[in-house]
């Protein structure tokens, strides 16, 4: 083994051991030398090493997937971190390892095929395809299944794609290639399932191929029903439906819980008909009462436990998707149908069973995922919900009849031994909200609901009287479910009822369960955002006032409850109440803001709840905002408390919080009148360069910096620490990604420095800029460069922009304002950016005897483009060979950037209170200029300007009260 090799799998092993210090440190090598040459290949090289310990394989693997995950992707003007020799030599090896590691190892190898492939396949990974398929025919199960994994890593994207030529021409290259050796593959699979016998370790491995197979099939036919798929439909639906029908005893899971693989199979089967029943209706209709037949009687063969879950909600959901269309509503419209589905399939399914009972007590977030949050895609409950508004959409009247019978006797059995019947109701509750709830999002609960249900009347009688109940821990699944029946109903309750429910919903922020005083946080959130018919805030300081002290108190309390210590239902529900409270809060916020402190110190030790944490610093900038607003001198507090543990985060280097703390602390000095000592000697530290090497960072530093210099010009000059800005902006510029953020840096520094204090190093700036122009230019760039030159002129003159422009080269000037002035800067967009360029063009024509002399070939020209710039629509075209990077994109360690709401910066417009008015500015300027050229002016305007300009240029004069006479 090499030197090289046995660092590098020591530093793996150290990954995993248990002691901080030595894990951390072997992260921070392996961080290290990720880009170097050779790194992945070394890593595969440990992973094919049998002598080596499988731990440590497994490591390499894993950091492989990793590395590739972050750096495969080729960014423009971005450090390639992997050489092309590498590349190849990677995609040379790394099937025909992957297909004869272990399973462990195989299916890291094969995400990081699917990953290379997303990047590279088809058109730079050609003979993939042939190499996998080759293996078909070998008839290695380990293999094939390699194989299977590896296609559907690669090809599931197809289901969330958006439909492009690019898309279905790679589609198309899959399917040539791909589709007639798997369809022969499934049958002669099939074939061998039949002749296995008892060899149950074989039969477990044809499943997984089966499955797999099942899988892919789903990915292929997504977008569009393909031709082979179309041609072969009768050898696809008839073993689909052998599958749906087959039971194995001795295939049968004894775990409760785990989906055996039948199951498994089943359920994608039924995905893959409720697809094909769903998009492509008219090829297979005459397959679907086939189906609907088997589907029925799988779901009431199947018993009720939790490991056939996921078959039973799939199966529920294909019935579904058959229900709501058209053309099959014949099959659900016999009454006994409609009655058996209800009885049969519905009521059994909706139950609250042990399984859930037990995930309520003891994994409570897991629940409110499944519940509120929409994760309960695999749920018997949500399948039965859909299943009953598919059915509503033809045969509403007749399925609330049927269910108004259930739901009163569940109600009655409720009423009349309220200890044991409680999952009565529950299961009525849930079936009145799966009827009335028509349509519904997550922003606003439901937004249409079934005429034939009184939402009003189940809640007077049934809601409300459970929320009343003293104990708010008796029967916490009925509390929550009579909370959630407010959140889902919010939009559709009179704004009385809304309001009648705030004390009772305070009063369950002290229940014991977490799920209960969650939903009760959740659900005053929600509420707090609720509009009136005229969009203003349906809920008042007023109306929350006497519930005010209570909720805060109770809110506050519960970050301290185990389990809920970071709840971010709890933290959301603190934003929105200082968000909604505004002035309010102000007795309280000495208090508030402390606790809101001890606990960011708390959660930076380690960041575990990343929602959590971001409410965290939207409520610390929300208080902010609001208290510094009814009172400026109260930052000083804020800092007192919140520097300490902002030191700390920093000093730390936590990662995930940097980009949060920088928004914080751009909101303190953007309020404050000057810049203080403390923020002075964090300077040099947030001009390090680790911090600009994630992405992340980079928009929120980039407007602290910018805070910076608006608050503390003076002292960064007298310093001599403007050289550290300028070295970020040329970094910045440089990135096709961020060259927006140097703009904005460089713009600030023009907007606020002395003038004299840039002279030194303005040619060198403009010297950048041009040679980023030369080398790669792009409409952003170029919308960026002309704001900032613009900017330039506005502040020092056009003479400077012209001179320094000029003693780059002799007549560069010239060139600038015919290829990129006049030619782009209608593209400017944004009110701020568009004040800038016509103030400065106007300095330009007015204020720069240099330019009517040298280059008076350009003076009406830019004129004229002034006056289109004004009243033309902006010019929004952009070359067809522009593609920009988004930075979300970007890989790397980097946090993404995560922009806080509450910690938003307001415009900054540079000539506030001096230039009310451009138009009128322009007829100003161009006024003074023709008073000292006397009828040179005036003539050369009359005589070469566009008859259409003329008459706009007329008015702006008759607007600023002057002419050109």
């Amino acid at each position: 083994m090499t030197d090289a090799n046995a660092l590098l799998a020591l530093n793996l092993k150290n990954t995993l051991s248990f002691e901080t210090n030595i894990r951390k440190q072997a992260e921070k090598y392996l961080e290290t030398v990720e880009g170097s040459s050779g790194y992945n290949v070394l890593l595969l090289g440990i992973v094919n090493d049998g002598n080596e310990d499988e731990l440590i394989r497994v490591a390499a693997a894993i950091a492989f997937k990793n590395s590739v995950k972050r750096n495969w992707r080729i960014i423009p003007d971005e450090p390639n971190k992997i050489n092309d020799a590498d590349r190849e030599t990677i995609k040379r090896e790394i099937v025909e390892l992957m297909l004869r590691s272990p399973e462990k190892l195989q299916k890291q190898l094969s995400d990081a095929v699917s990953v290379i492939g997303r990047e590279d396949f088809p058109h730079k990974w050609t003979n993939l395809l042939p190499e996998l398929v080759a293996k078909f025919k070998q008839g290695d199960f380990h293999q094939i299944n390699g194989v299977l994994q590896t296609a559907h890593s690669l090809f599931k994207r197809y289901r969330h794609e958006f439909k492009s030529q690019e898309l279905w021409t790679e589609i198309k290259f899959v399917l040539e290639r791909f589709a007639e050796p798997m369809t022969n593959l499934f049958e002669a699979i099939m074939e061998e399932a039949n002749r296995c016998g008892g060899d149950l370790a074989k039969l477990k491995d044809i499943l997984s191929s089966i499955l797999l197979i099942c899988k892919v099939f789903y990915s292929l036919n997504f977008q569009d029903l393909p031709e082979h798929f179309d041609e072969n439909m009768e050898k696809w639906m008839k073993n689909f439906l052998i599958l749906l029908t087959t039971d194995s005893k001795q295939l049968q899971v004894e775990d409760t819980e785990e989906a055996g693989p039948l199951d498994l199979i089943k359920s994608q089967i039924c995905d893959n008909v409720a697809l094909y029943a769903q998009k492509y209706d008219e090829d297979f209709e005459n397959y679907l009462p086939k189906f609907v037949e088997a589907i029925w009687n799988l779901l009431v063969s199947t018993e009720k436990t939790a490991k056939h879950d996921i078959v039973i909600s799939n199966a529920i959901g294909f019935l579904a998707s058959a229900a709501e269309r058209n053309q099959y509503k014949y099959l659900f419209e016999k009454q006994e149908t409609l009655e058996s589905i209800c009885a049969n399939v519905v009521l059994p399914n909706v139950e609250f069973r042990e399984e859930d009972e037990e995930v309520f007590e003891d994994n409570p977030e897991e629940y409110i995922r499944r519940d509120i949050e929409g994760s309960d895609v695999d749920t018997r409950r949500r399948a039965a919900s859909d299943l009953v508004r598919g059915l509503c959409k033809f045969h509403e009247q007749r399925v609330i009849e049927i269910f108004s019978g259930h739901v009163v006797s569940m109600l009655q059995l409720y009423q009349a031994e309220s200890g044991n019947n409680w999952k009565a109701k529950d299961a009525a509750i849930f079936l009145v909200t799966s009827l009335a709830s028509k349509k519904q999002t997550a922003k606003h609960g439901t937004t249409q609901a079934s005429e034939l249900v009184n939402l009003q009347s189940f809640f007077a009688e049934h809601i409300l009287p459970e929320l009343q109940i003293k104990n708010v821990d008796e029967h916490p699944v009925l509390k929550a479910d009579s909370i959630k029946y407010i959140i889902i109903f919010r939009n559709m309750l009179s704004p009385e009822l809304i309001v009648g429910c705030l004390p009772l919903l305070v009063k369950h922020l002290k229940a014991k369960s977490h799920v209960v005083h969650s939903y009760a946080a959740h659900c005053l959130e929600k509420i707090f955002t609720l509009k009136n018919p005229q969009g203003k805030a349906l809920l008042g300081k007023v109306d929350v006032q006497p519930n005010l002290e209570e909720m805060l108190s109770n809110l506050f309390h519960l970050l301290k409850v185990p389990g809920s210590q970071e709840n971010e239902y709890v933290m959301k529900a603190i934003m929105r109440s200082f968000s909604l409270l505004q002035e309010a809060i102000l007795p309280y916020y000495a208090v508030l803001i402390a606790d809101l402190a001890s606990k960011l110190a708390l959660v930076s030790k380690n960041p575990s709840k990343p929602q959590f944490n971001h409410y965290l610093f939207e409520a610390i900038c929300c208080a902010i905002r609001v208290i510094c607003k009814a009172d400026p001198s109260a930052v000083a507090g804020f800092e007192k408390m919140l520097f300490p543990v902002v030191q700390e985060i920093l000093t730390n280097d936590v990662t995930e919080f940097l980009p949060y703390v920088f928004q914080v602390l751009s909101l303190l000095l953007e309020i404050r009148h000057e810049i203080s000592e403390p923020y002075m000697e964090l300077f040099p530290l947030l001009l390090s360069t680790v911090l600009w090497e994630r992405n992340g960072n980079i928009p929120p530093l980039v407007r602290l910096l910018q805070a910076y210099i608006e608050k503390g010009s003076k002292t960064i000059v007298e310093t001599k620490k403007e050289m550290g800005m300028l070295g970020v902006f040329q970094k910045l510029i440089a990135s096709k990604s961020n060259d927006h953020e140097g703009f904005y840096l460089i713009g600030s520094m023009v907007d606020h420095f002395d003038p004299s204090s840039l002279v030194p190093h303005i040619k060198s700036v403009f010297l950048i800029l041009f040679q980023r122009l030369q080398s790669s230019k792009t409409t952003k760039f170029v919308k960026g460069l002309l704001v900032f030159f613009c900017l330039y002129a506005a502040k020092s003159g056009g003479e400077a922009l012209l001179n320094t422009i000029d003693s780059i080269q002799e007549g560069l000037f010239g060139n600038f304002v015919e290829k990129v002035l006049i030619a782009d800067v209608r593209k400017v967009s944004g009110s701020s950016e568009k004040r800038i360029c016509a103030v400065g063009i106007t300095k330009l024509l007015t204020d720069c005897p240099k330019f009517l002399e040298t280059y008076s070939h350009f003076w009406i020209p830019l004129l004229q483009v002034l006056i289109e710039f004004f009243e033309l629509p902006e010019d929004d075209s952009i070359p067809d060979d522009e593609h920009f990077i988004e930075i979300e994109d970007t890989p790397g360690y980097q946090t993404a950037y995560s922009q806080l709401a509450f910690a938003g910066k307001k415009e900054r417009d540079p000539f506030s209170g001096m230039i009310p008015d451009a138009k009128v500015f322009l007829a100003q300027s161009l006024q003074k200029l023709a008073s000292r050229h006397p009828g040179k002016i005036n003539t050369k305007i009359t005589s070469e300007l566009h008859a259409d300009a003329q008459g706009f240029l007329q008015k702006y004069l008759q607007e600023a009260g002057v002419s050109l006479g």
